[in-house]
């Protein structure tokens, strides 16, 4: 069962391709379930003054879906698109995020964090921003940040759990309470985590999470799905032999998948 939950497109403006691309490359490479999941437009930030091509404008998201429905029956016969959003947690903006979430007839919503206030930790152009700052401060807050957004209730899972680690910034000190404190509120409230294989593509050179939280995340029973995170369509389905690999290897051999919000494990 090959499915890859994690994809961005163009409407992003950091991404390249149509969702129509996307839906092709994936009949093309054999996948059985495709998650368009593209990110929520921007919330905290003015997105005429923020840094460009960080997310759809507010006015496109309608479109985004009714084009994600449009190719789920267009292509029904083919592939089996699961219609998904990349929804940031931004502390502080709970309710603007949720009347996104349940205005949209979602099958799956993924939990990531990519802002410290109005830090974006995961863009390479904000890197600056470790300059003089407390490693650990910052990996406090992060995770910190990961628990709040699994204990509001609004995502299916976690999306690429330790990305704080993308660019190679690491604290001196040990992190791995830190980690397991995430994967333990995970488990306290019933989500999944993904195994994002892009992170081979970072300077971090390995997937997020770790294999060491992936063992954790086995031993808390927590259900795990994956995704490449492509943002090209020919990067659909990239490293996922190797995620799938390291699942295995681990004594995982089922993966999550998302419909109308619920969740239904697979084997691979």
């Amino acid at each position: 069962m090959l499915i890859d939950y994690h994809t961005h497109h163009a409407r992003c403006g950091h991404a390249s391709g149509s969702l129509e691309d996307y839906v092709k490359r994936g009949i093309e490479i054999g996948l059985k379930q495709l998650g368009l999941s593209d990110h929520m437009p921007l919330l905290h930030v003015d997105p005429a003054s923020y840094y460009p091509e960080m997310a759809m404008p507010m006015d496109e998201l309608p479109r985004y879906v009714e084009e994600c429905l449009h190719l789920r029956e267009q292509y029904k016969d083919q592939i089996d698109i699961r219609i998904g959003l990349e929804g940031d947690y931004i502390e502080g903006h709970e309710e603007a995020i949720e009347r996104i979430i349940e205005a949209y007839p979602w099958d799956y919503v993924i939990g990531s964090v990519h802002f410290l206030g109005t830090w974006d930790v995961t863009d390479f152009r904000q890197t600056h921003e470790w300059d003089g700052r407390d490693r650990m401060a910052v990996y406090e807050q992060y995770y910190d940040a990961v628990q709040k957004a699994a204990a509001t209730g609004f995502y299916s899972y976690i999306g690429h759990i330790d990305v704080i680690k993308r660019f190679g910034y690491a604290p001196d000190g040990d992190v791995t309470h830190l980690e397991n404190a995430a994967l333990e509120a995970v488990k306290r409230h019933g989500m999944a985590i993904e195994l994002n294989a892009s992170g081979l593509r970072t300077p971090a050179a390995e997937m997020f999470p770790s294999r060491r939280m992936i063992e954790y995340a086995r031993d808390l029973s927590i259900p795990i799905t994956i995704g490449s995170d492509a943002h090209l369509p020919e990067r659909l389905g990239q490293y996922l032999d190797e995620a799938r690999s390291l699942l295995s290897d681990v004594g995982i051999s089922k993966l999550a998948t998302f419909k109308n919000r619920q969740l239904t494990m697979i084997d691979f």
